[in-house]
């Protein structure tokens, strides 16, 4: 409404690129040994056989790549994006007992409940919160110190306000997304496409299960992280506004910077 530019070094709500560090904690944990590839959602989530369909076929990969056909809960008719998220029982229990979209690796479909289920097998296996792994093994190495998991983590004033457009509250007390300054991502990014983060092995691992680059939307924030190869450069763009064509505007934008500085390389 002000028309205030966005702090550059301000945290942002990075929304679904948190995937990328998520598929990261599981190369180095199957690279250990404490995951396998073959591992079914029923070996780590018994319970959940008979409440999701296929779990005795689903495999780690598939939760990962989105290939699981487990119906995704920010899509059930009862979430609502615009509630303060707290409560991850809740989710999930929207797409229990219901029927797949699609036997398991027979198509693709995106499914924040995959990313969800993925959390709770990571905290299974090491014991402890798997947000701490990441900070330990995957963040701290990098010296990445403005990452964070959630709101609560951080000072509420150094998190960059998000609109939705023609509607004027500010967004950010909603929670419900990893937060980071664009540095930090940009950094982690570098270290995750050159090889500097994780050893060959994992490496290796991590290329057969995912993906190099992300976007990510919740209310109020809008996402792209990519490294561009031909020009060797990390190029994160976060947007504090929703709605409206500001996507599509937004990923307009994104590619006249590559553009440009391609033009400059």
């Amino acid at each position: 409404m002000t028309q205030v530019p966005a702090d550059p070094q301000a945290l942002f709500k990075i929304a679904s690129i948190h995937k990328l560090y998520i598929a990261t904690a599981v190369a180095k944990l199957v690279n250990n040994g404490s995951l396998s590839l073959d591992d079914t959602l029923a070996d780590h989530m018994p319970e959940l056989v008979g409440r999701i369909a296929y779990a005795d076929q689903i495999t780690l990969p598939m939760l990962v790549q989105h290939r699981s056909g487990i119906p995704n809960f920010t899509d059930h008719a009862e979430f609502d994006w615009f509630t303060r998220q707290t409560d991850e029982n809740a989710n999930l229990e929207l797409i229990l007992d219901e029927p797949a979209d699609f036997p398991p690796d027979t198509r693709y479909r995106y499914s924040n409940t995959n990313y969800l289920l993925l959390g709770r097998i990571l905290d299974k296996v090491l014991g402890y919160s798997h947000h701490q792994y990441v900070y330990r093994e995957i963040l701290a190495p990098l010296g990445l110190t403005y990452t964070y998991f959630t709101l609560d983590e951080v000072e509420y004033d150094d998190v960059a306000s998000g609109y939705w457009y023609q509607y004027d509250d500010d967004l950010r007390q909603l929670g419900g997304s990893m937060i980071a300054t664009a540095q930090d991502v940009g950094i982690f990014l570098r270290a995750l496409n050159d090889g500097s983060l994780l050893n060959a092995e994992e490496q290796a691992i991590y290329t057969s299960i995912y993906e190099y680059e992300h976007t990510g939307w919740v209310p109020g924030y809008h996402s792209i992280a990519r490294y561009h190869e031909d020009i060797d450069t990390v190029v994160v763009q976060f947007v504090s506004t929703t709605g409206g064509d500001i996507e599509l505007v937004s990923n307009v934008t994104y590619n006249r910077i590559v553009r440009i500085l391609r033009s400059q390389s």
